[in-house]
């Protein structure tokens, strides 16, 4: 895979409208830091600045748990071999209380094993929307028995808005930290 397909842009070397959506992007709850897709996502500031909007809603107010949302984000990971993605959101994940050995199962391509009832809803529901482009009625039924239908929408949103920071990160080379080994490894 290239690697840092896009340069990174210092605010100084920004237009107008880049620099709105960087300022947008570093006074919210994600930091300073313009990591992730975000470096890519200036080179089009009105589809960066709406599709980040998303992002920080999805992951700061949405209706379903952090822990699972966190675990929907690495199964979107996974799915999408994001390497970025993984060392990203894996640190999240673990400190919002997702075990780590469910982590390490999902990390090699594996069902985890013991799940609770609310991981296992969240996996089926993930995985299979991810695998066949549908859930079934059983997996529908379940996430909203459990998470209502904001949550199942909320579900349906974590995933997609994932799969598009997935394709940016992959397409655009974004490289782990130096030091940093890929966490996932090549399934197949």
């Amino acid at each position: 895979m290239a690697q840092d397909r896009f340069e990174q842009l210092a605010p100084e070397d920004m237009s107008a409208a880049q620099r709105r959506v960087f300022d947008s992007i570093t006074a919210g709850p994600r930091g300073s830091a313009l990591t992730g897709p975000f470096n890519a996502w200036l080179r089009s500031p009105q589809t960066g600045d709406r599709l980040q909007r998303v992002g920080e809603h999805l992951r700061f107010n949405s209706s379903i748990p952090t822990a699972l949302n966190e675990f929907a984000i690495l199964i979107t990971a996974r799915e999408w071999s994001a390497q970025f993605e993984w060392y990203a959101h894996h640190r999240m994940a673990m400190d919002a209380g997702l075990p780590a050995a469910i982590a390490e199962d999902l990390r090699h391509g594996r069902r985890p094993e013991g799940m609770d009832e609310d991981q296992r809803v969240i996996w089926e529901f993930c995985t299979e929307l991810h695998r066949t482009r549908f859930v079934s009625d059983a997996t529908f039924a379940a996430a909203k028995a459990r998470f209502g239908e904001q949550g199942v929408v909320d579900l349906i949103a974590v995933s997609g808005y994932y799969v598009a920071v997935s394709m940016t990160l992959n397409v655009a080379g974004v490289g782990l930290p130096p030091g940093v080994e890929a966490p996932l490894p090549v399934l197949g």
